[in-house]
């Protein structure tokens, strides 16, 4: 894709096949994604946000991304989850018939000032297999939240670090699902709000997830 810029890869396969957008002009490593090894860090940035993307779990490490308080000049509909060249991410057959949720990591209503931008949370690197009760529920409200925070106060950085225990679940089609999820909120006056979702079917409010900052 066009719009992502490759900051920094780490892998020792060599490569063969060029990838014909931006990313060739910026490094020649990053050929093929079908030949060559995983690797575990994959820094990616684009118009939106910053990732550390997980090949070998095919979900991020962590996001960061920083909230406006934007006028909505784009529409989602239509606008269908896409996959990446030459990064091997999370598909469509890691979503199929199952309780798993394409949970938007930067989310949707807090790009759609432009449709590069609304466009770009499509990605799969922006994407985490996210119980649908969490996704629709206590995740959302406090997306709509700190959209209400930057309406009111000016723009909140966030970053998410998704948390993978020993036991966590692996599915048949190779994708690793987040046993939790930390999200730190960060407000113009440097003060921080962060909160712990399990992944799985929330039991309270989403301020009764909200956690010491440490």
């Amino acid at each position: 894709m066009s719009r992502y810029l490759i900051l920094f890869l780490v892998f020792f396969a060599s490569c063969s096949k060029q990838n014909s957008s931006s990313i060739e002009t910026e490094t020649d490593l990053i050929t093929n994604s079908l030949t060559r090894e995983r690797v575990d860090s994959l820094l990616v940035s684009n118009n939106i946000f910053q990732i550390s993307y997980n090949e070998k779990f095919e979900q991020p490490n962590w996001i960061k991304y920083t909230v406006r308080d934007i006028v909505k000049n784009a529409d989602r509909d239509g606008i269908q989850f896409y996959t990446v060249d030459s990064i091997y991410t999370s598909d469509d057959q890691d979503y199929y018939a199952n309780r798993w949720d394409r949970g938007h990591m930067a989310p949707a209503g807090s790009f759609n000032d432009s449709y590069e931008n609304l466009y770009s949370t499509f990605s799969y690197l922006n994407v985490a297999l996210q119980y649908d009760d969490l996704n629709r529920g206590t995740w959302v409200q406090l997306e709509e939240q700190v959209r209400k925070w930057a309406d009111e106060i000016g723009d909140i950085d966030i970053e998410i670090y998704l948390e993978f225990d020993s036991s966590h679940i692996v599915l048949d089609t190779g994708a690793h699902v987040p046993t939790a999820f930390y999200k730190y909120v960060i407000f113009p006056d440097g003060t921080k709000k962060c909160y712990y979702f399990p992944n799985s079917t929330p039991d309270k409010l989403w301020q009764e997830y909200e956690i010491e900052c440490n």
